[in-house]
């Protein structure tokens, strides 16, 4: 894959000065916008006149200058034409999908996504609009195959799943959704910067911005990023999912995701350094890690072949303690008593953030499908944080170990 840095990509992207000249962006508070001349407006809502043709902005719940500032910066950084922001990373996946899908198609995807994603697909989809979802091991290429049908619409993947850490071909799944007719849509939520999906042939991008790309879980907010053609057509008065269900971000929240841009390679990169200083030591004690940053991790050439070298392997490790019983008294320990890190759900904080994945983020699958998805009943995911030296937050991880009774260095 040619050389692409999507930090300067992004950097190009970033050319809206402050009403005054700031060097910021100002952040546009208004729902509703003026035109000069009463025969644009008609232009407009038959969508002819828009941000980029003609500069003209119609109301907040279609385009936001601020919010349109940061979905084309983003979309720069995925190597996309386009790109919107919504409230959330679930709005954000909602709208691609009924975008795409009409009542009855069927879409296939992944058996191992985050939670949410997946009840959407499994129970929401189904009961409400009869979009019909197979579930499969995207690292099965046969599987995939099969699953295929003359109504399948969309393959829906993680690039780096939640919580295993499975790796997804990105190129190979492409050329099997193209050649089905369906759009490959990735979410990139775990490897912002390190893997460029669109560049690989996905179709679309979804991001949920609450985790790494916002980094101190104060904000919730979702992206969209794809031909220019798809977001239009998300934002058409008449059938646009974003337009009409109005998962709508708001412009100063906007305004502050703007501003961690510009400092997001450096916080994944020391992410991605101390993720992986963690999983080669506790790999080192014989210890159940997960981390596709180890050579032995079944993914590691793949995820070599298709990321940004600069970016490292993600900023995300799990560590299989078997039982459930095991996990809790493993994490307690690191926040209560060791001061490690946080049991909270959620990834990408600047602390470190723990969670026993099949009670939580992933307990809206079944135990059947927890058991054939990878998901281990004692699974802690951790989503490695930045503060504290990497050898005292070493110590503090090594202490727990050993009061689980696990090699500890």
């Amino acid at each position: 894959m040619d050389t692409f840095d999507p930090i300067e990509a992004m950097a190009r992207a970033r050319h809206e000065f402050g009403e005054h000249g700031g060097v910021n962006m100002s952040i546009e508070a208004s729902t509703t916008f003026t035109v000069m001349h009463a025969e644009v407006m008609p232009e407009i809502f038959q969508g002819r006149r828009g941000p980029d043709s003609g500069g003209c902005y119609l109301y907040g719940r279609h385009f936001n200058p601020t919010v349109y500032a940061l979905g084309h910066q983003l979309a720069a950084m995925e190597g996309a034409e386009a790109g919107y922001c919504t409230a959330s990373g679930m709005g954000a996946i909602a709208a691609v999908v009924t975008q795409l899908c009409n009542h009855g198609d069927h879409v296939v995807v992944s058996d191992t996504i985050y939670g949410g994603s997946y009840a959407l697909f499994h129970d929401y989809l189904p009961a409400k609009s009869g979009i019909r979802p197979d579930f499969v091991d995207v690292r099965d290429p046969a599987a995939v195959e099969q699953a295929f049908t003359a109504d399948t619409r969309l393959l829906y993947i993680e690039a780096i799943a939640n919580p295993t850490l499975k790796v997804a071909d990105i190129r190979r799944l492409a050329e099997i959704a193209h050649r089905h007719g369906a759009q490959l849509v990735v979410d990139n939520t775990f490897s912002p910067l390190l893997l460029s999906p669109i560049l690989l042939g996905a179709d679309v991008i979804v991001h949920s911005l609450t985790k790494f790309i916002s980094g101190a879980s104060d904000i919730v907010g979702g992206a969209v990023l794809g031909r220019t053609a798809f977001v239009q057509q998300l934002m058409d008065l008449h059938m646009g999912s974003l337009m009409l269900l109005g998962p709508t971000m708001d412009p100063n929240q906007a305004f502050a995701i703007s501003l961690r841009l510009p400092h997001l390679g450096l916080r994944m990169r020391e992410h991605g350094r101390r993720a992986l200083a963690f999983a080669e030591r506790m790999h080192a004690l014989g210890l159940p890690v997960i981390y596709p940053g180890l050579p032995d991790h079944p993914d590691h050439a793949l995820l070599d072949a298709q990321r940004n070298p600069d970016y490292g392997y993600g900023g995300l490790l799990c560590i299989d303690l078997a039982t459930r019983a095991r996990a809790e008294t493993f994490m307690e320990l690191l926040q209560n008593r060791y001061g490690f890190g946080f049991m909270a759900v959620s990834l990408g904080y600047f602390e470190t953030l723990m969670s026993c994945s099949g009670a939580s983020t992933s307990s809206e699958l079944s135990d059947a499908d927890q058991h054939r998805a990878g998901i281990s009943p004692g699974l802690v995911r951790m989503s490695v944080g930045l503060t504290g030296s990497l050898e005292q937050r070493w110590a503090q991880l090594c202490a727990a170990l050993g009061d689980v009774g696990l090699p500890a260095g």
